[in-house]
C-alpha cells in the first residue's frame, strides 16, 4: 500500500483494539496534506494567490503544525516509551522522524512570511518554492505514519491487552489542552463518515473511565464536534486561537458570541460595579488565594531542597523532583491564560486609559531554564549535590520572577478586568483559560489548589463554578465542582496525591542519572510498568511540545565523522558513501530546477539520477542482506534496523515513481507542440518537488543510521566482525560498479578522508588483490601512499623472470660473462621496448617486438641447449631442489617445475617444425572453433582477434594456445596488440576492430583491458579482488567474493568455514596452482579446495581430506555398517577388554576405545575417522 492511502479501521477492530483511534489521525493527516498540496497548487496554476489565501494556509498549516506535534510526542511519552518496555530498539527510529518535520515547518511559515510582504507581481517564485515544501512535507509525514502502521501498531496490538491500549489513548487525550481537544476532534471527524464518526464515539466511550462526570465532559467535547460550526471554527477551533499566539478582541467575541451569549454583557452591569467593585463578589477575587497557596508551596519545596543539599540525604529528593514539575506545569498554563487571554482582554478594552504594561513571564533565565534542567537527559556525569546544588539556583530566580509576576496580575491585569467586564465575562475568560489546561493536569491542579482552602473561601469558589455552570459548560462545571469538594474534605490523602503526582511527572524525561539513582532510596520508579497504565496526565507531552527548540540543541547530535578524525574505522565506508549520496542529491534537486528553462540538462538530469538509483540499491540491499543482519545477531540490539530496512524499500518505491515522471517527460521532449510544450514543464515542475521530497528522505534517512544505528555498530561488534561486514558489502560489488563508485566518492571527500577511506579498504581487503586492481584502471591510486598491510601473496610473474629464475638451477656450462651479456641485453631489451610504448606508432611498436624476438631468440636458443642436454636424473634433481627453495612461493615453483618438464619436448617438436611466416610475423592467419571454418576463435574461446604475445611476439587466439605450444607462460596483461582475424591488420588491442573496412567489429561480448580476454559466448566478470576473470553473472549476483580465503563463491557458500587465502595454494591432488586454474574447483567441507575432477576421482578410494584427515561428508550411514560389521566380529581372546588412547580427525578430541587393528570408533561423536596416539 502507497503511504499516501488511507488505512481502512473497521469498527469492530476498532472495539477490539483502541490503540486504532491513532489512525484516523493519520488518515486525517493525510487528507489535510493533500487537500493542502492541491490548494496551493491549483492557486499556483491559475495565479490567484491574494492576501486571504496566505492567511487562510497560514492558519491551516499552524494548526496542522500543532495537531502533528501533539500526536508525535504523544507517541514518543506514552505509546513508544510502553511498546520498549516489551519490544526494544524498535521505537528509537520513529521517535528521530518525529523531529525531522521541523524544518519543513519553518520554511513553510518563512515563505507564507515572504509571500505576505511582496507585491502581487513578485509572488510567483515563492509561491513556487512554499508548493515544493508542501509537497516535500506530505511525502515525509506520509512516509513516517505508513512505516508506523507496517511496523509498530501490529506491535501494539499484538503486546497490550484491550484495557492498556484504552489507557495509552486516555492518557494521551488527557494529556491535551482542552480547548484543543475539542478542536482536534472537530477537525478529525470533518474527514470520517457518519458510521466512522459513530465508530470513534463508541470507541472513546470505551477509553474514558467509569466516572460519569468525566464521560459527560468528554462525550460533550465529541458532540460539540457534530454540530454545524461557522467562520474560524468551522474545522480548526477556537483552541488554537489562544494556543498559536495572543489572541484579539475580535476573535475573542467571535468565541463568546458563538457559544450563545450577548455581545452587550461584555460590559458591567451599572456604574456601581465600576465604580466599587468589591460591593459584590467577582469571579477573580479568589486569584490572590491561588497565587499565596502557588508561592507558599514552592517555596516549602525550596526549602526541601536546601535541607536536601546541607544534609547531603538524597532519599527525598525525587518526591520534591516530582512536586517541581507539577508547579512549573502549572506556571506555565497559567501563564499562557494571562498572556493569550486575560492581557489580550486588557489591549483590547483599553480606550480612554492605557492597558497595564506588558511583562512576558517564560524567558530563558526562569521557567524554561528550570524546566531544562529537570528534563535534561546531559547530566549523567553530574553528581546528586551538583544537580540539587544547580537546582536551588534555578528554582531561587524563578521564585523570585513568578512572584514579581504574580503581583503584577494582582495590581494591574485583574483589577482592569473586574472594571472592565462583567461577571459573565469574567467567568467566561475564567473557564476559558481552565480549558487551555489538559484534563489530567487541571485534575491535579484542582485538587491541590482546594486542599489549601479554608470552610468560607471553599464555600465562594464552589457558588462561583455553580453560577458559571449555569450560563457556560455544565458537565465541566459539575466535574470542577466535585474535584473541589473532593480536595477540601479531604476524601484523597496526601500519600494518593503525591502517588498520583509520581505516576504523572516521574517520566523518563526524568533529570535522575544513574548516579543519583544509586544514590537515592525510593520506593516509586523512574518508569513502573504496574503503574504506567493507571496515569492520565503525561507532563513530557506538554514539555515537549512547549519547549521543541531548546530540547534538540542538546539531544540528536550525530558523532560520525569527527572532523579531526583521522584513524580510519570500519563504519567510514558508510558515512562517507552517505556523504556523497547527499552531495550527488543536492545536486540532482538543483538541475531539476533548471530543466524548464534549460532543456539540454535533462539527459544530464537522467544520467545522474540513475546512476544515484543503481548506486543507492546496491547500498541499501548490502545493508539488507549483510550490515542489518549481522547487527540483529546481536541479542542485546535486535529490532534496530528494522525501521531502516522499511526506508529502502520505501525509498526504491519512490524512486520508481520519479522514474515513471521522467519516462512521461521522455515522451515530450523531442515535441514541438506548445500543448506538449505546457505538460513537459508541468512534469518538470511535478519532478523537481519529487526530488525535493526525495532529498528529504534519504537525508533524514541516512541523519537517522548515523545517529541511531551506526553507534551501535561500533559499540557492540568487535573491529574483526566491522572489518568482515564491510568487506562483505564490497564483496558482493561489480567490478564495474566500484569503478564507477569509488572516483565518486571520492569527490565528496577532503583529501584526509579520502586517506582514511583508502587505509580503510585495504586492511580489509589485505588477502586480494584489490590494491593492484585500483592501481590498473584508477590514476587516482597514485596519490594515496598510505602503506598498506600484510599483501597477498599472489602475483603475475613475467616470462623472463621465470626464465631467469629456471637459469639458477640449471647446470652452469656457461661462464658468468656470458650470463651477464645475455641478462644486460634482455635489460636492454625490456628498456627500449618500454620507450617504443610511451613514443612510436602502431607499426613502429610492431618492428619493436620484432628486434626484441631477436634478443629473446638468442636467450631462449641458449636455454634450449642447456635443457636439451640435461639427463633425466638431472632434471629430477633439479625440480626437487627447485621444491626445496624456502625462498620460493607455492605459484612459482609449480610454474617452474612446468616449465622444465616441458621445455624439452617443447623445443625438441619447434626444431622440427618451426612455424614463421614469411615476412618474419608468424601466425598472421585466422583461427577458427570448427571444421567448416565459420566460426572464429579456437577450442577455448570463441572470438574474433588473435593476441599478439608480448613475451615472443607471436599470433596466438589465446594465452592457453600460448602456453600449449611454448615452454613459457604468457602474461596476459602485457598484452597490447592484436590480430583481427577478418582484416589480419595487427593494431591496438581493444573491443573492436580499429579499421575502416571492417566498421568497428566487434571482437567479443566480452572484453576486459585488464585480462585482455575476449569470449563471444559465455557469461564472464571481472573480480576486482581476484584482479582476473572469471566465469559467472558477477559478483552480488551469483557469485560474492570472501576477503578471508581471497576467492570467488557461489551464494550457496555465504555461510562456509573461512580459510585464510585458501586458493592461493597448489591441489593438493595434481599440484597446480589453483587461484590461476581454470578447472572447477570444489570446496570441502572442512574449508580447503581441490579440483572437482580430482575431488571425483580421489573420493573413490577416500573419504578424509588428503590435508587435515576431517571426513568429506556426512559418513553416518558408512560408519553405520562398520558398527554392525564390528558387532559380528569376534576378537581374539588376548585382546578381549583392551582399550586403545585415540584422537578423532572429527571432533578432534582425545578418547579411548576397544582394541582393534584397524577400526577405532570416538567415544564423543562416533566417527570411525581416528587415529592412534
Amino acid at each position: 500500500m502507497s503511504e499516501f492511502e488511507l488505512t481502512v479501521i473497521p469498527g469492530d477492530r476498532l472495539r477490539e483494539s483502541p490503540i486504532l483511534l491513532l489512525l484516523h489521525f493519520h488518515n486525517a493527516l493525510r487528507e489535510e496534506l493533500g487537500d493542502l498540496r492541491r490548494t496551493a497548487a491549483e492557486a499556483l496554476d491559475s495565479r490567484t494567490y491574494g492576501p486571504d489565501l496566505i492567511q487562510e494556509l497560514r492558519r491551516r498549516f499552524e494548526f496542522l503544525k500543532l495537531v502533528n506535534r501533539y500526536h508525535s510526542v504523544a507517541e514518543d511519552e506514552v505509546i513508544f516509551r510502553a511498546l520498549d518496555v516489551h519490544v526494544k530498539n524498535v521505537v528509537s527510529a520513529y521517535t528521530l522522524e518525529h523531529t525531522s518535520t521541523n524544518d519543513i515547518f519553518d520554511s513553510i511559515f518563512h515563505y507564507l512570511d515572504v509571500l505576505k510582504r511582496e507585491d502581487e507581481i513578485d509572488m510567483s517564485k515563492p509561491f513556487q518554492e512554499l508548493v515544493y515544501f508542501i509537497g516535500t512535507l506530505q511525502t515525509s509525514i506520509c512516509k513516517h505514519m505508513a512505516k508506523e502502521e507496517q511496523q509498530v501498531f501490529p506491535l501494539l496490538t499484538q503486546q497490550f491487552t484491550t484495557k492498556e491500549q484504552a489507557s495509552f489513548v486516555w492518557q494521551f487525550m488527557c494529556s491535551v489542552p482542552m480547548l484543543l481537544l475539542e478542536d482536534f476532534f472537530r477537525w478529525m471527524n470533518s474527514f470520517l463518515s457518519s458510521d466512522e464518526r459513530q465508530n470513534v464515539l463508541q470507541c472513546v466511550k470505551q477509553v474514558v473511565p467509569k466516572d460519569l462526570l468525566i464521560q459527560e465532559v468528554v462525550i460533550s467535547c465529541l458532540e460539540t464536534t457534530e454540530q454545524a460550526s461557522t467562520g474560524y471554527f468551522d474545522k480548526f477551533g477556537k483552541g488554537s486561537l489562544f494556543l498559536n499566539g495572543r489572541a484579539n478582541l475580535r476573535k475573542i467575541l467571535e468565541v463568546y458570541t458563538s457559544e450563545g451569549h450577548c455581545g452587550e454583557a461584555m460590559k458591567p452591569e451599572n456604574e456601581h460595579a465600576v465604580s466599587n467593585p468589591i460591593a459584590q463578589y467577582n469571579p477573580l477575587d479568589g486569584a490572590h488565594l491561588w497565587h499565596n497557596a502557588y508561592h507558599r508551596d514552592l517555596l516549602e519545596v525550596l526549602d526541601e531542597l536546601y535541607s536536601i543539599r546541607d544534609s547531603n540525604e538524597f532519599s527525598g529528593l525525587v518526591p520534591a523532583i516530582v512536586q517541581l514539575k507539577f508547579f512549573a506545569d502549572v506556571i506555565i498554563f497559567y501563564s499562557n491564560a494571562l498572556d493569550r487571554i486575560f492581557y489580550s482582554m486588557c489591549v483590547e478594552l483599553a480606550e480612554d486609559c492605557p492597558a497595564p504594561s506588558y511583562q512576558r513571564f517564560l524567558d530563558d533565565s526562569q521557567i524554561e531554564g528550570l524546566q531544562l534542567l529537570l528534563y535534561s537527559k546531559s547530566e549523567n556525569v553530574m553528581s546528586a549535590r551538583n544537580f540539587v546544588e544547580n537546582l536551588c539556583k534555578k528554582l531561587t530566580t524563578c521564585a523570585t520572577g513568578i512572584r514579581k509576576y504574580l503581583t503584577f496580575v494582582e495590581i494591574e491585569v485583574f483589577p482592569f478586568i473586574v472594571m472592565n467586564c462583567s461577571h459573565e465575562m469574567q467567568r467566561w475568560l475564567l473557564y476559558a483559560s481552565l480549558e487551555m489546561m489538559p484534563l489530567g493536569l487541571l485534575k491535579c491542579t484542582v485538587t491541590w489548589f482546594s486542599s489549601h482552602l479554608s470552610e468560607e473561601e471553599s464555600k465562594s469558589i464552589l457558588c462561583s463554578i455553580k453560577q458559571g455552570g449555569l450560563v457556560f459548560n455544565k458537565s465541566l462545571s459539575s466535574l470542577l465542582y466535585e474535584w473541589v469538594r473532593i480536595g477540601y474534605s479531604g476524601k484523597t490523602s496526601v500519600e494518593n496525591f503525591r502517588l498520583e503526582l509520581n505516576a504523572a511527572f516521574e517520566n523518563r524525561c526524568s533529570f535522575l542519572s544513574e548516579q543519583i539513582k544509586k544514590g537515592v532510596s525510593t520506593s516509586s520508579s523512574a518508569f513502573n510498568s504496574s503503574s504506567m497504565y493507571d496515569t492520565s496526565y503525561s507532563s513530557g507531552i506538554n514539555f515537549h511540545v512547549l519547549f521543541p527548540q531548546k530540547l534538540n540543541m542538546s539531544t540528536h547530535l550525530s558523532t560520525y565523522p569527527t572532523e579531526n578524525h583521522t584513524e580510519s574505522r570500519p563504519v567510514d565506508h558508510i558515512i562517507f558513501f552517505h556523504k556523497a549520496l547527499k552531495k550527488d542529491m543536492e545536486q540532482v534537486v538543483s538541475i531539476s530546477a533548471n530543466l524548464t528553462v534549460d532543456d539540454e540538462l535533462f539527459k544530464h538530469f537522467c544520467r545522474r539520477f540513475h546512476h544515484i538509483r543503481v548506486l543507492h540499491k546496491i547500498h541499501s540491499d548490502a545493508e539488507d542482506e549483510i550490515a542489518f543482519p549481522a547487527l540483529e545477531a546481536k541479542e542485546i540490539i535486535q529490532n534496530s534496523s528494522h525501521s531502516y530496512s522499511i526506508d529502502h524499500k520505501m525509498d526504491a518505491e519512490y524512486f520508481n515513481r520519479i522514474s515513471y515522471v521522467l519516462d512521461q517527460i521522455s515522451e515530450l521532449y523531442n515535441s514541438g507542440s506548445s500543448q506538449d510544450m505546457l505538460m513537459y514543464r508541468q512534469l518538470c515542475a511535478k519532478l523537481h518537488s519529487m526530488c525535493k521530497g526525495m532529498n528529504k528522505m534519504l537525508s533524514d534517512h541516512m541523519a537517522h543510521e548515523e545517529i541511531d544505528l551506526w553507534p551501535l555498530f561500533t559499540e557492540h561488534l568487535s573491529l574483526k566482525e566491522q572489518e568482515k561486514i564491510i568487506g562483505c558489502m564490497l564483496g558482493r560489488t561489480r567490478a564495474e560498479t566500484l569503478q564507477e563508485m569509488i572516483p565518486w566518492i571520492m569527490m565528496s571527500l577532503t583529501v584526509e578522508e579520502q586517506n582514511s577511506l583508502i587505509s580503510l579498504w585495504r586492511k580489509v581487503t589485505k588477502n586480494t588483490m584489490f590494491d593492484q586492481w585500483l592501481g590498473e584502471w584508477w590514476e587516482g591510486m597514485k596519490r594515496y601512499d598510505v602503506e598498506k598491510g600484510e599483501t597477498s601473496t599472489v602475483s603475475t610473474q613475467s616470462t623472463l623472470d621465470t626464465q631467469e629464475i629456471v637459469l639458477r638451477y640449471l647446470p652452469r656450462k656457461r661462464s658468468d660473462r656470458e650470463n651477464h651479456e645475455t641478462s644486460h641485453k634482455m635489460m636492454h631489451c625490456e628498456t627500449t621496448n618500454d620507450d617504443e610504448k610511451e613514443k612510436k606508432s602502431n607499426k613502429d611498436k610492431v618492428n619493436g617486438h620484432e628486434d626484441s624476438c631477436k634478443i629473446c631468440s638468442e636467450f631462449e636458443k641458449s636455454n634450449k641447449d642447456s635443457v636439451l642436454a640435461l639427463s633425466q636424473e638431472e632434471l629430477e634433481a633439479i625440480i626437487l631442489q627447485v621444491n626445496g627453495d624456502d625462498d620460493l612461493e607455492p605459484q612459482q615453483k609449480a610454474m617452474i617445475t612446468q616449465n622444465l618438464m616441458m621445455s624439452r619436448w617443447i623445443n625438441t617438436q619447434k626444431k622440427l617444425d618451426p612455424d614463421v611466416d614469411e615476412q618474419g610475423v608468424p601466425g598472421i592467419y585466422p583461427s577458427y572453433r570448427d571444421s567448416h571454418k565459420l566460426v572464429f576463435g579456437c577450442e577455448h574461446y570463441k572470438r574474433n582477434c588473435k593476441l599478439v604475445a608480448a613475451c615472443c611476439n607471436k599470433l596466438y587466439t589465446c594465452r592457453y594456445c600460448h602456453d600449449d605450444n611454448t615452454d613459457h607462460v604468457m602474461d596476459r596483461k602485457a598484452t597490447t596488440m592484436m590480430m583481427c582475424m577478418k582484416c589480419l591488420i595487427i593494431q591496438p588491442i581493444g573491443p573492436t576492430c580499429s579499421t575502416v573496412s571492417c566498421n568497428n567489429l566487434s571482437m567479443a561480448r566480452y572484453y576486459c583491458r585488464i585480462c585482455k580476454l575476449f569470449d563471444d559466448e559465455r557469461k564472464i566478470y571481472h573480480c576486482p579482488f581476484c584482479n582476473l576473470c572469471r566465469v559467472g553473472k558477477g559478483l552480488g549476483m551469483d557469485y560474492f567474493h570472501c576477503m578471508n580465503c581471497n576467492a570467488c563463491m557461489a551464494k550457496a557458500l555465504k555461510v562456509h568455514i573461512c580459510r585464510e587465502k585458501c586458493l592461493e595454494d597448489n591441489c593438493p591432488i595434481c599440484h597446480e596452482y589453483i587461484f590461476t586454474s581454470s578447472n572447477p574447483v570444489k570446496a570441502l567441507p572442512c574449508g580447503h579446495v581441490m579440483h572437482s575432477s580430482c575431488f571425483q576421482e580421489y573420493t573413490c578410494s577416500n573419504y578424509t581430506c588428503p590435508i587435515c584427515s576431517k571426513s568429506l561428508g556426512d559418513m553416518q550411514a558408512y560408519f553405520g555398517m562398520l558398527d554392525a560389521m564390528l558387532a559380528e566380529e569376534k576378537i581374539p581372546e588376548e585382546y578381549a577388554g583392551k582399550t586403545q588412547d585415540i584422537l578423532c580427525n572429527d571432533c578432534e578430541k582425545r578418547g579411548t576405545s576397544s582394541f582393534h587393528w584397524l577400526y577405532r570408533k570416538c567415544p564423543h561423536c562416533g566417527s570411525y575417522n581416528t587415529r592412534l596416539i
